[in-house]
């Protein structure tokens, strides 16, 4: 084997190694400033009149919103009661084995506290976040709903405005202040699955 063709597979197998020193260096730091993102991101509020509030869903125990829906619903509630939503859209459809979608309960719980029902819109459809934004969507086409505030939980905001602006809604962030995630022990899961969800949802925008 002549001596320059040696030298030059050593000289690529040392490029290929600093490359992957290289990304194995990058990479804590580029996990840390989208954790960064994400956690900075939630503590904004664009609270403004706006067509419709869209609550995002979380799950439903029976024919109630759980906990963490339900302090959605509630902001969302408050956003309409005074006078920044025009209407509510209720997002969620049908978790494995539950009898009642997450925007049904989440109407259901919305009226038993004063809501209009033909003020609440629901789309049963969807199953994540991506999906949530496309169903509200086409109830906001079908009702001639211009503008929306986007009521989820703080740590949910970026990756849900970014779906948001995705599918051409005019949205505002509205985190909801009540959220039940204010611990430690509870934020830091949170926050791990948002950061998986959210470099995924990134790298799916690519292709």
């Amino acid at each position: 084997m002549p001596a320059s063709y040696r030298n030059g597979n050593c000289v690529m197998k040392r490029k290929k190694r600093y490359g992957i020193l290289v990304i194995l260096l990058l990479l804590p730091v580029c996990i840390l400033a989208n954790a960064w993102q994400i956690v900075s991101f939630g503590r904004k509020s664009e609270l403004r009149e706006a067509d419709t509030a869209i609550v995002l869903g979380a799950g439903v125990v029976g024919r109630e919103p759980s906990p963490v829906f339900r302090e959605r619903i509630r902001h969302g509630i408050w956003l309409y009661e005074n006078g920044y939503a025009g209407c509510i859209i209720m997002t969620g459809g049908y978790g494995d084995g539950t009898v009642c979608s997450e925007a049904r309960a989440a109407k259901e719980y919305a009226v038993s506290q004063g809501v209009p029902a033909e003020d609440i819109f629901v789309e049963e459809e969807s199953r994540i976040t991506q999906e949530n934004m496309y169903y509200a969507r086409l109830l906001m086409d079908e009702h001639g709903l211009k503008d929306a505030l986007i009521v989820s939980d703080p740590l949910h905001m970026k990756r849900a405005m970014l779906m948001a602006s995705d599918y051409g809604i005019p949205a505002y962030t509205s985190p909801t202040p009540t959220t039940r995630f204010v611990s430690l022990r509870t934020k830091l899961p949170f926050l791990a699955r948002e950061l998986f969800f959210y470099t995924g949802y990134r790298i799916y925008r690519i292709f």
